[in-house]
C-alpha cells in the first residue's frame, strides 16, 4: 500500500491514497482552534470506525442475518502531553436488522476486535478499547 501526503497551504494538506481517492485534512495552529478540514487524528479514529464497521456487517452478512444498518459511534479521548495518543476508546455500534440476536451482534464485534479489524487492533496496543452495542428493530 502507497500513500501521498501534499502540503497544499497554512496547516492544511491532500492525502492521495494508491486507489485514486483524495482527502483533504487539516490541523489546528491553536488548541481548540478552527480548521477548515478533519485533522489526521481524526481521520485515525474515523478509519478504525470504518474498518470495524465494515467486518461487523460482512460477519453477519455472512451469517445470513438480515442486518440492514451499522453505525459505530466512536468515543476517544487523548493524552494531554505529547504526542497526544489515544488512550480511551469506546465503540458504540448501533445495528438495525431484523430478529437479530445479542449473541450473534456480539460475536461479531468480539471477531473485528480480536481477529480482523487491522486499525482496531493496532490502536488497541497503545489505548484502552471498549465496545458496545445496541440492536434496532427493522420494521
Amino acid at each position: 500500500m502507497k500513500a501521498r501526503v501534499k502540503w497544499i497551504e497554512n496547516s492544511t494538506f491532500l492525502g492521495e491514497s494508491n486507489s485514486g481517492h483524495a482527502v483533504v485534512m487539516a490541523a489546528s495552529t491553536t488548541p481548540g482552534g478552527v480548521t477548515t478540514a478533519p485533522s489526521p487524528m481524526e481521520y485515525l479514529l474515523l478509519g478504525t470506525g470504518g474498518c470495524t464497521s465494515v467486518d461487523v456487517v460482512m460477519i453477519l452478512q455472512k451469517g445470513r442475518q438480515d442486518v440492514r444498518g451499522c453505525e459505530c459511534r466512536l468515543d476517544a479521548e487523548r493524552a494531554a502531553t505529547d504526542p497526544k495518543v489515544f488512550t480511551k476508546i469506546n465503540m458504540h455500534f448501533v445495528v438495525t436488522g431484523k430478529n437479530l440476536k445479542p449473541d450473534t451482534v456480539q460475536r461479531a464485534i468480539d471477531l473485528s476486535a480480536e481477529k480482523y479489524c487491522s486499525a482496531s487492533i493496532m490502536l488497541g496496543k497503545m489505548a484502552e478499547i471498549t465496545h458496545s452495542f445496541e440492536i434496532v428493530d427493522a420494521d
